[in-house]
């Protein structure tokens, strides 16, 4: 088990840089140093204590990126609750669902999130509080939340009769088997699966941001990818913050002009990314420039084009904010176009491997020696193998085995036997072949699953069960479109048509309903685009899955 305790490293961290920035919120240009995280997370603890939360219960948590989410998480874990992190993007019912089945005491919520749930779904909740002051939205009958939030400053202060300082940050000794966070992985009712994450699961990717030297006291960070998913979460937030550096949080959608305005503002030393972020940026800014003329005409002539691209990746450089160290990319495989440039100019940039059940990271490797088309080397902490005969060349399933693999998933005893085995091997559905050295290189993802445009996990069985259900589909198929947008290709129930005896516009008519009824009931990066009729059954494997791979070209 890794030796560094995660609740430790959080009180030496809030000691040895007290007086230091620590969160950012950059819209509204507030700081917080992490003197004034530690007595936000004092407050919530003297809350915590006087409704009547115990050690182990859940706390629900619902927003954008923001100091005040920070604060709820730390706070959550350091009193040894377990935090249970939602996407906001998530439609409400899903949201609600994620609730309920994570057994959360406490919700912690945006205003404009709160005004789409309905408080009387609510099961086991008792006091919904606002994540923008931690004010009390609304307690179950019974509770005394609405008192101990009008006596907190007294209650406080008796807490603390000399006042909140350095010396009174001291959090319980909460051992790193403990559970912590309960990290959903969709929102769908019938596919949620809540990853259980130790203390020590969360410990094991701090220790690889320590040990590698890739943050730093004082490194700035750049939070731009959703928190509520575990990459963000540990390498934005939580490990920059166990280090002593200062994290600023976007709070926008990361378009390339909003986003490379706030990298020249912050200056990040280090960057995490999807790929679709950098890909867009490749896409708006550089591939243009490439394509002209005289581009053209420099890049054909030896030596010119050598230094043509060290300009390149100059400005590329000075764009990002000029002070990385290098970029890693995580969630996705890459644009192959984009990662031969990025490499052929000498851009700081390297792919790693990571998913939720492994809180995420498994694998990486140093940009420098970063190889072309892998996702880096398998962690001094975890293992992995490939269940084929000849790992180097032969595809076979990826699995993991170490210090980062989640406990299970919550309240699913069947999908936890489904990917752990009795060896502690877990399986993980994504298909690979791995070097001698331990590299891996992901050669097709079994799960499927898609990345939204701010990095958002999609997954298209989900929408697929919804729009099977829908008026005159037999079945269907979503895919990503080379805009990166969502197709579904749709294989009309024939049958009730010829029943209904309606024709090709007719039929056009009802799946355009059926892609606007089915968009209001997702979240919003899940949003169809276009529906595309199919005129044949998908073509299905002996165990009547269908081939996706024949179909994911077809919207590009």
């Amino acid at each position: 088990m890794i030796s560094d305790n995660l609740i430790r490293v959080i009180e030496n961290s809030v000691k040895s840089n007290w007086e230091h920035a620590a969160f950012t919120d950059y819209t509204e240009k507030i700081t917080l140093t992490y003197a004034d995280v530690a007595k936000q997370i004092a407050r919530l603890h003297v809350l915590f204590k006087n409704v009547g939360f115990e050690k182990g219960d859940k706390v629900a948590l619902i927003g954008k990126n923001c100091s005040n989410w920070c604060v709820v998480y730390l706070a959550t874990i350091t009193y040894g609750g377990v935090i249970v992190p939602i996407l906001s993007d998530f439609n409400s019912n899903d949201i609600q669902h994620i609730i309920n089945h994570s057994d959360a005491r406490l919700l912690f919520i945006t205003d404009h999130n709160w005004d789409n749930i309905s408080e009387e779904s609510l099961v086991y909740v008792e006091s919904v509080f606002s994540l923008k002051d931690f004010s009390l939205l609304a307690e179950a009958e019974g509770q005394k939340a609405s008192k101990v939030v009008d006596n907190l400053d007294r209650l406080f202060a008796e807490t603390y009769p000399n006042g909140f300082q350095l010396a009174d940050v001291l959090y319980p000794t909460i051992p790193n088997s403990e559970l912590a966070c309960i990290s959903y992985t969709s929102g769908t009712t019938g596919y949620s699966k809540g990853v259980m994450l130790s203390a020590n699961n969360l410990a094991g990717n701090v220790h690889f941001s320590i040990s590698t030297g890739l943050l730093f006291p004082g490194s700035r960070v750049l939070s731009f990818l959703p928190l509520a998913h575990v990459f963000g979460c540990t390498f934005e937030f939580l490990s920059n913050f166990c280090l002593g550096g200062h994290t600023t949080f976007l709070g926008k959608i990361p378009s390339p002009k909003i986003l490379l305005k706030a990298m020249a503002d912050v200056k990040p030393n280090l960057i995490f990314s999807v790929p679709l972020v950098i890909e867009k940026i490749y896409i708006k800014q550089i591939r243009p420039m490439l394509e002209t003329r005289g581009m053209k005409w420099a890049l054909s002539i030896p030596l010119i084009d050598n230094q043509v691209l060290s300009n390149i990746n100059k400005k590329m450089t000075e764009a990002f904010g000029g002070e990385f160290s290098q970029v890693i990319i995580g969630g996705a495989p890459m644009n192959p176009e984009a990662e031969a440039f990025f490499k052929k100019i000498g851009f700081k940039f390297t792919v790693g491997y990571g998913m939720t059940e492994c809180a995420p990271l498994v694998s990486y490797t140093y940009w420098a020696d970063y190889k072309h088309k892998s996702v880096g080397k398998t962690l001094a902490w975890m293992e992995a193998k490939i269940e084929s005969n000849d790992p180097q060349n032969e595809v076979g399933e990826i699995l993991l085995r170490g210090e980062n693999v989640m406990m299970g998933y919550y309240k699913n005893a069947e999908a936890t036997r489904a990917v752990l085995d009795e060896d502690g091997w877990l399986h993980t559905g994504d298909m690979g072949t791995m070097d001698f050295d331990g590299t891996l290189y992901i050669r097709g993802r079994n799960k499927n699953m898609l990345l939204g445009p701010s990095g958002q996990n999609i997954y298209p069985e989900e929408i697929e069960a919804k729009l099977n259900n829908m008026p005159f589909v037999l079945e269907s198929l979503v895919i990503q479109m080379a805009d990166n947008r969502l197709m579904a290709l749709v294989v009309p129930d024939y049958t009730a048509v010829d029943a209904a005896k309606m024709s090709h516009d007719e039929i056009d008519a009802v799946m355009e309903e059926n892609r606007k009824s089915l968009n209001a009931i997702t979240a919003s990066y899940e949003s169809i685009a276009m529906i595309k009729i199919h005129p044949n059954e998908f073509e299905k494997t002996p165990k009547k899955s269908i081939k996706r791979f024949l179909y994911t070209n077809m919207g590009k």
